[in-house]
């Protein structure tokens, strides 16, 4: 995949990624999301601008703060995710990487729901379960409130759920050759993801965008 959408650019970010969920419930400045964050103010203001470029993150109100003037964005309503389909390997990276991170900070505790598929249905069904699970996510985005509201509980949530074609084990591909493909292409995700601008020590840069 080459030149992909720059709405797609903006989204297959972890940083940029986590913004977009911490600005849905209300307004946030950079400050605030530097904070929230751990990152730099710099390099939250980069990452901010660039979702408010193409469209994803808009101002929402200017205030007086300590002598000036903050600026707070929210997010712009819809479903850019659930719109991506050419560029659902990037979207995949990305995923994996966020999901990584919030397993790490899991309440051990605490009760979730994991759960892997490849699964044959009548296309009736996969239609019936996919507007509910579009209508679950939506529902627990519009509960959402600002971060660390007294009273609420922090939950992560990381969803793909799409058509496969029918071509079997790696598009048509079985055996050997396929698990090798399939390995060596998990190696370099882990290897970009481990380097990837936004994770641990190295967050604190600015990066450049995916692909």
């Amino acid at each position: 995949m080459t030149d992909p959408d720059p709405v797609l650019r903006a989204l297959a970010h972890p940083l940029r990624l986590r913004m977009m969920t911490l600005i849905w419930p209300g307004p946030m400045s950079a400050a605030e999301l530097a904070r929230e964050l751990g990152v730099s103010h710099a390099l939250a203001s980069q990452h901010l601008r660039r979702l408010r470029t193409v469209g994803l993150a808009e101002l929402a109100e200017e205030r007086t703060r300590r002598g000036g003037r903050e600026r707070r964005y929210r997010a712009v309503r819809g479903a850019p995710l659930s719109e991506q389909r050419d560029g659902s390997p990037l979207l995949a990276e990305t995923l994996a990487h966020t999901l990584r991170e919030r397993v790490a900070q899991r309440d051990p505790g605490g009760e979730g729901v994991t759960v892997d598929a490849e699964l044959w249905v009548e296309p009736s069904v996969w239609q019936d379960v996919r507007h509910r699970l579009a209508a679950l996510a939506m529902e627990l985005h519009e509960s959402a409130r600002p971060p660390r509201t007294p009273g609420t509980e922090r939950v992560g949530l990381s969803v793909m759920a799409f058509p496969m074609r029918d071509g079997g084990a790696a598009g048509g591909r079985t055996g050997e050759s396929a698990q090798q493909d399939q390995s060596a292409q998990q190696d370099q995700r882990d290897q970009h993801a481990d380097t990837e601008d936004g994770a641990g020590p190295a967050q604190d840069r600015p990066a450049p965008d995916h692909a």
